[in-house]
């Protein structure tokens, strides 16, 4: 007998090894349904066992233990062990530690944050929080951060908030302590008092390395939502990364292939990136080193992969840090030079880092993008890399750096590439060239050519934003309907016309089809037709676009009515409700014996009303959402300056003018397209939170030394059991040197010494600073750390600057005071004779230049036994740098005085002072006169504020500040540099 295949010794036909692979499948199958049922049946067992153990009860603590393993075992397998969830919950309660443990395992297994079990082991994990056994600590804190929700989240974070700050926590407890209030801030941000801010910063200067990788890790994702409340994370990080670079401060340990902490370098890297490039000189001055430090190392050649990587990583953040500063340009000629090696790189990660430096290159620097397009074409050949992560990012760079002197190239290429691009990565890519053609068009032609093309090669993948933007351009710029009706007639003609291109075609030959009847081909007839047959094979959406345009066509071609009239007639009989009831009534406007309501329900579309455009919204959706919020946008220099679209308020413009190639177009892209952010920065309602470091804080006893120091250069400015803060001082002209001084008087090492300066909102532009040296963060028992300040008079202020300081010493310790800068110490002598006198006082008038008050001593003066003496108030008025003018005034006993106020933008502003004492009755009349008439009531409100205090009659006495430099040195040396 013949065979139709090789059988025997030599093979088997195919339809028998199928046979034979059935087999083999039916007997696996059978052996796992049999293994399936035993294994329930021994499971049944033991669950039928345990159960009885725990219902006898008089357990052991180890039997207890014993009998939840195996629950959880049977659990990991896939059994419902419900019953065993108290017993895991009663098991916490525990004294032994291994059963403490295991139950919490057991707990963070078995139960979610709304499992009805979870109040009822709250106190237990209390209780554990505060335990002086550092073990217990840690499981409470894993369950927390593993099961934790909002309401054991508000329960219990102000017990691992203490846990965090406390002196006596050891390392391990603190670290896991930050990160597990990491965990519930990201679940409820509501859980993070505002008031806890300065403590946890100070924690970024704690010297286990461990503590600090965690708090920064905590402090990064609260700073982003409330950058204020967290401003002194700036200088914290700028301060820590020098320590690690510059000064070698790191233990062995942390040593990663001779990087030393990377993981700590790029948190703090990150963190500076949140914040806007500090204003004061000595913190850029770190930053800058440690970035220059940066880009030393890695110039180094190694061989080793992992130090490459951790180099890498480091070097990276620092790129993105620089590019953020956008103000070392000697760091910004270095990596630009670097990243186009990068992106030529044979590593797919550094290709990819590379890309994305650049991107953000492109989206942020003020500079050209001349060095970046020195590269287009291996941006444009990375399009084609092996790996999709390193093609998103080639269009990335490709978007941000497109401007109009290459945006043809660009969209050509992207177009070209378009066909044959990733289906992850193509309505991306529809989105960029959408908007990059509509932004950068510059005529009529371009841009419907591309939009259309564009529309035809990837209809599937375009979103409804896009085509329906194209109408909204074309709808509003008269200068396209003509071009874009004769192209999209053109497009419906062919036999596969996409129906996205139906859809355009219905609107923009309904609306603008007559504009181009005259024209050969385009006849109302040959419009009809076109459309006509896409009708049965579109979709019903796209079936009442056309049926709308055709009974436009009744109105505009009446030639062509009969044809008309039969659709409809057709499609008043479809099972689709909506076309059936369009169809009969555009049959029964169509059927009507006068076309007066046809017209006016046919009457041309008005423009669109401006708005913000939807392409971006949809582009910048598919970045949004990720848990490290960015610091710039996709979108080149434009969308990341323009603070609507990074805000997401601003309305864009639908109105287009397409001037010549080259030039912008008016109106701006920017306000056609930008809009809206991808980031979403910031939570939704602003949260009101004091400002510590603002004169609404002041600590006690404020006043002593700021009013001592109103009239004198140099003294103590606060002092208590723990701190002395002395001040020095020199101004000149409108610029002012103080140095400050703070002397620890514990006995012990104060740590994580931190000063914040602050300025109530409406001075900061008249009233500047820029701070040349901040103190050292500890301070030893008996030892001064200073710091140096540089303020600068801009224009006339009222408000003085206050100072935060705070410290570590066991506990946190703060003081805010009132800094002695006022307007008066911006004030030099002036000599007049008694005729230049008379004359400008004369001159300047009265309101509202001058400024007039009769006071006396202040009810508290008068308790504390003080008086008005001629010595006191002469003192008084040349500490105000009033240059006493004798022999003017009439009466003697009269004081007179002139000066000159200096401001740089405000200029120098002559002043003149009249003061009339009467010791008899302690009283006062005083009358300031100025060019100004801003300077009269603030210098009157700070002279009558010091004169009402009187002299003392008992002497007060006040030691110098123990300082060691001296201020005139350290003026003229700060100015030289």
């Amino acid at each position: 007998m013949a065979s139709s295949g090789p059988t025997g010794f030599l093979g088997r036909s195919s339809s028998s090894n199928a046979n034979m692979r059935g087999l083999v499948q039916f007997i696996a199958d059978l052996r796992n349904a049999r293994a399936r049922e035993l294994e329930e049946k021994r499971i049944n067992k033991e669950l039928a066992n345990i159960r009885q153990k725990f219902k006898d009860g008089n357990l052991s603590g180890y039997h207890k233990k014993k009998y939840v393993c195996k629950l959880l075992y049977i659990y990991i397998l896939g059994w419902n062990v419900d019953f065993g969830h108290l017993e895991a919950v009663n098991l916490i309660s525990a004294t032994k530690y291994s059963e403490k443990q295991i139950g919490y395992l057991a707990m963070t297994l078995f139960l979610h944050e709304q499992h009805e079990l979870l109040h009822l082991v709250v106190n237990s994990i209390r209780k554990d929080l505060m335990d002086h056994n550092e073990l217990f600590n840690c499981l409470a804190l894993h369950a927390i951060a593993n099961v934790g929700g909002r309401e054991m989240g508000e329960a219990l974070s102000g017990e691992v908030h203490r846990l965090l700050i406390s002196p006596t926590s050891k390392s391990f407890v603190k670290k896991k302590a930050a990160l597990t209030l990491l965990r519930l801030y990201r679940k409820n941000p509501g859980i993070v008092q505002p008031q806890w801010a300065e403590r946890i910063i100070h924690l970024m200067d704690d010297p286990d390395f461990g503590v600090a990788l965690s708090v920064t890790s905590l402090v990064m994702a609260l700073a982003q939502d409330d950058l204020e409340q967290y401003k002194g994370a700036y200088a914290k990080a700028a301060a820590r990364l020098k320590r690690i670079l510059i000064d070698g401060e790191y233990a062995s340990d942390y040593l990663y292939y001779k990087v030393p902490c990377p993981w700590l370098q790029i948190k703090l890297l990150r963190l500076l990136q949140y914040f806007p490039p500090s204003e004061d000189s000595h913190v850029r001055e770190m930053i800058r080193q440690s970035l220059q430090r940066i880009l030393d190392l890695a110039l180094e050649t190694n061989k080793n992969v992992q130090q490459n990587n951790a180099q890498n990583a480091v070097l990276f953040e620092a790129i993105n840090l620089i590019i953020h500063l956008d103000t070392e340009h000697a760091l910004m000629k270095q990596i630009s030079q670097r990243l186009g090696r990068f992106i030529q790189s044979r590593e797919t990660n550094v290709r990819y880092l590379g890309l994305e430096a650049m991107t953000h290159l492109a989206a942020r620097s003020d500079t050209t993008l001349g060095p970046i397009k020195q590269h287009q074409e291996v941006i444009l050949g990375s399009l084609k890399d092996r790996d999709i992560s390193v093609r998103r990012k080639g269009l990335d760079l490709l978007y941000s750096m497109c401007d109009h002197t290459n945006a043809r190239p660009i969209v050509g290429e992207l177009l070209h590439y378009l066909q044959n691009a990733d289906f992850a990565i193509r309505e991306e890519m529809v989105l960029k060239i959408a908007i990059l053609t509509e932004k950068y068009a510059t005529d009529v032609q371009w841009y419907v050519d591309i939009s259309l093309r564009l529309i035809a090669m990837a209809g599937d993948h375009v979103s409804d934003e896009v085509w329906q933007r194209v109408i909204q351009i074309i709808t509003n710029n008269e200068e396209l309907q003509v071009y874009a009706a004769q192209n999209i007639l053109q497009y419906c003609k062919q036999d596969h016309c996409h129906e996205t291109l139906v859809k355009i075609g219905a609107y923009i030959l309904g609306e603008f089809g007559h504009l181009i009847a005259e024209e050969k081909g385009c006849s109302p007839i040959e419009q009809f037709i076109a459309l006509q047959s896409k009708l049965p094979a579109c979709a019903p959406g796209t079936r009442g676009m056309i049926l709308s345009c055709f009974v436009k066509y009744v109105n505009l071609f009446p030639e062509i009515k009969p044809q008309l009239v039969n659709v409809f007639n057709v499609y008043s009989h479809t099972l689709d409700p909506e076309l059936q009831q369009r169809a009969c009534e555009y049959l029964t406007l169509a059927s009507m014996p006068t076309d007066d309501l046809l017209r006016t329900v046919c009457d041309e579309m008005p423009p669109f009303p401006e708005r913000e455009s939807a392409l971006l919204s949809r582009l910048h959706r598919k970045h949004a959402n990720t848990s490290d919020k960015r610091t710039w946008i996709v979108g080149g220099k434009d969308a990341n300056s323009d603070a609507a679209e990074l805000t997401l308020a601003k309305n864009g413009s639908l109105r287009r003018t397409f001037t010549n190639a080259g030039t912008k177009p008016n109106g701006g892209a920017a306000g056609d397209l930008l809009g809206l952010d991808m980031n979403n920065i910031g939570p939704a309602e602003a949260k009101s939170i004091p400002n510590l470091a603002s004169a609404a804080h002041l600590s006690p006893n404020w006043e002593k030394g700021f009013n001592r120091l109103l009239l004198k250069p140099d003294g103590v400015l606060y002092e208590d059991g723990q701190l002395q803060v002395g001040v020095r001082s020199e101004y000149r002209g409108q610029m002012a040197c103080l140095i400050l001084y703070f002397t620890n008087k514990t006995p012990a090492l104060v740590g994580s010494f931190t000063t914040t300066l602050d300025l109530d909102t409406s001075e900061k532009t008249n009233l500047t600073w820029d701070v040349k040296g901040l103190p050292d963060t500890t301070i030893a028992r008996g030892a001064q750390a200073q710091q140096v300040i540089m303020f600068e008079a801009k224009k006339v202020f009222e408000k003085s600057p206050t100072i935060r300081i705070s410290y570590l010493a066991g506990a946190l310790q703060a003081l805010t005071l009132k800094l002695p800068v006022t307007l008066h110490k911006f004030m030099d002598p002036a000599e007049l004779t008694a005729e230049d006198f008379f004359k400008r006082w004369k001159q300047i008038g009265g309101a509202p230049r001058e400024a007039q008050q009769v006071f006396g001593l202040t009810t508290t003066a008068k308790d504390q036994q003080r008086e008005l003496t001629d010595g006191f108030i002469r003192d008084v008025i040349k500490g105000f740098r009033w240059g006493v003018l004798n022999n003017v005034d009439p009466n003697t006993k009269n004081f007179v005085g002139a000066s000159v106020v200096h401001t740089s933008e405000g200029g120098k502003i002559g002043c003149l002072l009249r003061l009339e004492p009467n010791y008899g009755t302690q009283m006062i009349r005083l009358t300031i006169r100025a060019t100004d008439d801003s300077v009269p009531p603030v210098i009157l409100k700070l002279m009558e504020g010091r004169l009402a205090q009187g002299l003392s009659t008992v002497q007060e006495r006040h030691g110098p500040p123990q300082t060691v430099s001296d201020i005139s040195d350290s003026f003229r040396n700060i100015m030289v540099r």
